[in-house]
């Protein structure tokens, strides 16, 4: 590469650094920053003001497990098995009792050979986080490593499936069922807001089947109950994560916190990372809707 060449190569990267460096929003960050330093564990969070394309990037980029997140991309997966007419979205399938997986899902509690469908089944993975439906679509998505292939062809360099997906065992040790950053899941959740995912009719499905998850009363409890809101999280003992893309009045948002090597392992409702997860989600929504209607974050108390 020659010196006029090199020049400009270099002033390239400078303009895109600044033009980088401009998006950030600074105020945001700042109101940030002490509450996620001041967590005892690591966390990240990524956030997108979808209007001005402002974003908030705090260890963005670090992997965290997924936990019940990585059922988005088995979802991702299914549509691309429906777009190229290797499954239908209503069709038939026949349960087994060989699919159960331990816990307290609704899947398990079917008998062996009784029929749902297979939009059933999205539902219950979705909407119940339930894990014998969420292992059963990952399966019928062609597995693991089929689903990782999507996401490497689209640009996810760190989102994947580890479980049950030859070749992942390392990486399933360090972060579980799957991995991610929050900066690639608040992207793949808002491309599939913008029905870039597959393709616009699927992306449409899938963030209309993402608006109902039963698991509220973290971020999206602090968000009025008549502003929608497409939501997924993923809970175990040591990590606790949620993305949710917000349909705001005055501009919609995405975001993602995640955290790991969580200190606070318990199961109870004062959970630092639960603790955590709303009040981001209060400090967002006042941010954005400084004189809108408040969530009501009493109701993770209650209900």
């Amino acid at each position: 590469m020659n010196t006029r060449s090199l020049l400009l190569l270099l002033l390239s990267w400078v303009a895109v650094s600044s033009a980088q460096a401009q998006q950030i929003d600074r105020k945001l960050t700042e109101q940030l920053q002490p509450l996620l330093r001041s967590f005892q564990g690591r966390a990240g969070i990524y956030v997108e003001n979808l209007s001005t394309g402002k974003i908030v990037q705090i260890n963005a980029d670090t992997v965290f497990p997924t936990a019940s997140m990585v059922k988005i991309p088995i979802m991702v997966g299914i549509f691309q098995k429906i777009a190229h007419d290797s499954l239908t979205y209503h069709q038939a399938l026949v349960y087994r009792d060989s699919l159960l997986y331990e816990g307290e899902d609704i899947l398990g509690s079917f008998k062996d050979s009784e029929q749902i469908q297979l939009s059933k089944v999205m539902m219950l993975m979705l909407t119940m986080s339930d894990n014998t439906a969420s292992l059963w679509l990952q399966s019928l998505a062609g597995g693991g490593q089929s689903i990782n292939n999507w996401l490497g062809e689209h640009g996810y360099t760190y989102t994947r499936v580890n479980s049950r997906t030859p070749g992942r065992q390392a990486n399933r040790e360090l972060y579980g069922w799957g991995q991610t950053t929050p900066r690639e899941m608040a992207t793949l959740m808002k491309s599939i807001y913008q029905g870039k995912v597959i393709n616009k009719t699927a992306s449409e499905r899938m963030y209309r089947n993402l608006t109902r998850n039963f698991w509220d009363t973290e971020g999206a409890v602090m968000v009025p109950a008549n502003v929608r809101t497409a939501t997924k999280n993923g809970m175990v003992d040591a990590s606790r994560s949620e993305v949710i893309l917000v349909n705001a009045p005055h501009g919609d948002y995405v975001y993602c916190l995640q955290t790991k090597n969580n200190t606070d392992q318990r199961w109870e409702r004062n959970n630092e990372a639960w603790v955590l997860m709303r009040q981001v989600a209060a400090l967002l929504w006042k941010y954005y809707e400084p004189k809108g209607q408040q969530g009501v974050g009493s109701l993770a108390e209650q209900y």
